[in-house]
């Protein structure tokens, strides 16, 4: 069995929706308010258990989370695993997450989102303390005899730690692939993260900033629709070819409800795609599109892959 193990913080998120974005120093009642787990690397392996257990192709994944998490016996790490819920032969594996003893909380992410534009600000807060480089070794060690197996996917996140990790990877299980999710451009390090990939997620703010891909538009549009030439694209470095997808066909509108994890649907559609080897790159790039464009019509990601309404891509 292939093995992907994703790298990545785990939050409880507490969405606030308001009808618009409030000034500074006021007071604004929300119209709702929702608490669900999140994180990056969470949110697609909430999004990959899915695809495994109901996905158009068949695949035989083990799915691993390694995080930081509070107490195994902290009420929030029992929520954040029941989160994920149960799924035939998909099941998440948490034995590499790194319990912090004696911690209660949870890292918490406090999201505002504006029903007005769209937009979402978030707030960020953790006191748990970072992985280390010799927690990942010994983390990583596990997995050395199935190190051909093995697909690491890494946050953008801590980017000297996280180039340690990558590097031990390198020599301990030059097998193994690597993709890492590029987010923030004003983020040092992340540039030296890239360059160690094999596979780079980037988003769209860092295409913007840093001129370095052709990046159209993005899932995450932060306005009530998403129109024609939002989508996203791939650049292949060996040959140089671009090519793009586009989330909607010419004419057509989608209504969007909630943006929050559009991304991280977006890259767990490419990881499972991306072991489809029967799949051209288009199609997993047409797939992944679908997927995200699926995800940011609904709220959160329950029942985001069906077979009966998730189609497999067209172009082989």
């Amino acid at each position: 069995m292939k093995h992907l193990i994703l790298v990545g913080a785990c939050y409880l998120d507490t969405i606030l929706t308001v009808p618009h974005f409030p000034n500074e120093d006021s007071k604004l009642r929300a119209t709702a308010v929702q608490v669900r787990r999140g994180g990056n690397c969470p949110n697609s392996l909430e999004v990959l258990q899915q695809l495994v257990s109901a996905g158009p192709y068949e695949l035989q994944l083990g799915l691993h989370l390694v995080s930081c998490l509070p107490d195994a016996r902290a009420a929030s790490t029992r929520k954040i695993m029941s989160s994920f819920g149960t799924r035939p032969g998909s099941a998440i594996c948490f034995d590499h997450c790194l319990y912090r003893e004696g911690r209660e909380e949870a890292a918490s992410s406090y999201i505002i989102r504006s029903s007005e534009t769209g937009s979402r600000t978030i707030v960020n807060f953790n006191s748990l303390p970072e992985m280390s480089v010799g927690e990942f070794v010994r983390i990583a060690d596990v997995f050395t005899e199935h190190g051909n197996e093995c697909w690491w996917h890494f946050e953008g996140r801590i980017p000297e730690t996280t180039l340690r990790c990558i590097r031990h990877l390198r020599s301990s299980m030059p097998g193994s692939t690597i993709s890492v999710e590029i987010e923030k451009p004003g983020r040092e390090g992340l540039e030296a993260l890239a360059a160690e990939a094999d596979v780079v997620f980037y988003s769209r703010s860092w295409a913007e900033v840093r001129k370095r891909i052709r990046q159209p538009g993005s899932l995450s549009e932060e306005r009530g629709s998403i129109d024609q030439g939002v989508g996203a694209g791939a650049l292949s470095p060996s040959s140089g070819e671009y090519i793009h997808c586009s989330a909607i066909s010419p004419g057509e509108t989608v209504e969007v409800v909630d943006t929050i994890g559009a991304g991280d649907t977006f890259i767990a559609g490419m990881l499972y795609g991306l072991h489809i080897e029967a799949l051209s790159r288009e199609a997993r790039l047409e797939f992944a599109v679908g997927l995200a464009t699926k995800k940011i019509q609904r709220e959160g990601f329950a029942g985001l892959v069906h077979t009966s309404t998730l189609k497999p891509a067209t172009s082989f």
